[in-house]
């Protein structure tokens, strides 16, 4: 079995909240849902989300944040008071930083605008798996460590905070470790839509990752991307 469906083989025994207003996205988020969770919970509205929550105390929530009655950046909010670890995807319509920065201070997993593809979005449940199996582990990296839930790498005894993008970026790499990921891959995974970064900036991102990580760690393969060995 790759690396890949090891990671999405964690999820069959968790429980997922999904709370969408919009029933055909809702139906048809749902079919892909049940390929990888055996509980899937639905609500239609914050409220109904909350109250889901609340009683079935789910192991992952995926949220859109335009719903009626609360909206799905208060729902995380709520949550949030009651459980700081558990991943929650974002999806929406909007791409407006003002909605992006309120979902990053809620330490949101990922964050995905409508329309997306249904490859985009395995990508996050893979990132979800990712968080889940290191909520009591830390990553070995070189000669530190990852933890992928606060985004610290520790070397020496020193806590490094990485950036969102930093953080984004070696979340990705963990996530198919050891194989070769693309430069479209990472540009798509990193930045939003309304975004257009040159190949200059994800290699300066690199630059950056690779002073804080160790500079041997991230492979670079000529012309096609990079790969992170652990």
């Amino acid at each position: 079995m790759s690396d890949n469906n090891q990671l999405l083989e964690l999820l069959s025994n968790k429980k997922v909240l999904y709370a969408e207003d919009e029933k055909g996205i809702q139906n048809n988020v749902v079919k892909i849902l049940k390929l990888y969770f055996d509980n899937v919970i639905t609500a239609s509205n914050g409220e109904e989300a909350l109250d889901e929550y609340l009683i079935n105390k789910p192991d992952v929530v995926i949220l859109d944040i335009c719903m009626p009655h609360i909206d799905g950046l208060e729902v995380v909010k709520k949550i949030r008071e009651d459980n700081k670890k558990i991943p929650i995807i974002i999806l929406s319509a909007y791409t407006d930083n003002e909605y992006l920065w309120r979902a990053v201070e809620q330490k949101i997993c990922k964050y995905l605008t409508k329309p997306f593809k249904k490859d985009q979005f395995i990508e996050a449940l893979k990132t979800v798996s990712l968080e889940l199996s290191n909520y009591e582990t830390k990553v070995k990296i070189a000669q530190g460590y990852y933890n992928p839930f606060n985004k610290i790498f520790t070397i020496k005894e020193k806590e490094i905070q990485l950036s969102i993008n930093e953080s984004k970026m070696l979340d990705y790499l963990l996530s198919k470790v050891n194989q070769t990921v693309t430069y479209e891959e990472l540009f798509d995974y990193i930045w939003i839509e309304d975004e257009f970064p040159s190949k200059d900036a994800l290699k300066a991102l690199i630059k950056d990752l690779r002073k804080i990580i160790g500079k041997e760690t991230i492979k670079n393969i000529f012309g096609v991307g990079y790969k992170i060995e652990v």
